[in-house]
């Protein structure tokens, strides 16, 4: 599958399956909701206690599965993650990123201020995937 279209259809769904390799070498499977920007990298708002976050850590490889509602139709992209630092500050430059990701995903929020603040409580970050490889079936 050509990455252009696997990208296109990853541009009109928002969930996947974001898959990271666990010390052992074993899968690790997490459901997330994605967001494709528009140097088409997907990005996601992430926890830092999480095992995810620790995998990309250890070994940035790491896979998004994702489904269309049919099930049949899917495209997988694989690439290396990169992690923001961690939100320490409501307006630090991971707090502004993770802003934006909310933004693409669900819109805008009643309140930025107590948005922002939860992101530093959450102890959030940006994992961004740039694409390097596609396959799947699309239908």
């Amino acid at each position: 599958m050509e990455l252009e279209a696997a990208m296109k259809f990853a541009r009109d769904h928002r969930q996947g399956v974001l898959i990271t390799l666990r010390a052992d070498g074993r899968p690790q499977s997490s459901n997330i909701i994605y967001t494709v920007a528009d140097d088409g990298s997907l990005k996601v708002s992430i926890t830092d206690d999480r095992a995810k976050t620790k995998n990309m850590r250890r070994d940035p490889r790491c896979t998004m599965h994702i489904n269309a509602a049919d099930f049949w139709s899917y495209v997988v992209l694989d690439g290396d993650a990169e992690l923001t630092p961690v939100t320490t500050d409501p307006h630090d430059a991971t707090a502004d990123a993770l802003v934006e990701v909310y933004r693409a995903v669900a819109g805008e929020h009643p309140d930025w201020e107590e948005y922002r603040q939860a992101m530093v409580s959450d102890r959030r970050l940006v994992l961004t995937l740039r694409p390097e490889r596609a396959y799947g079936m699309v239908r």
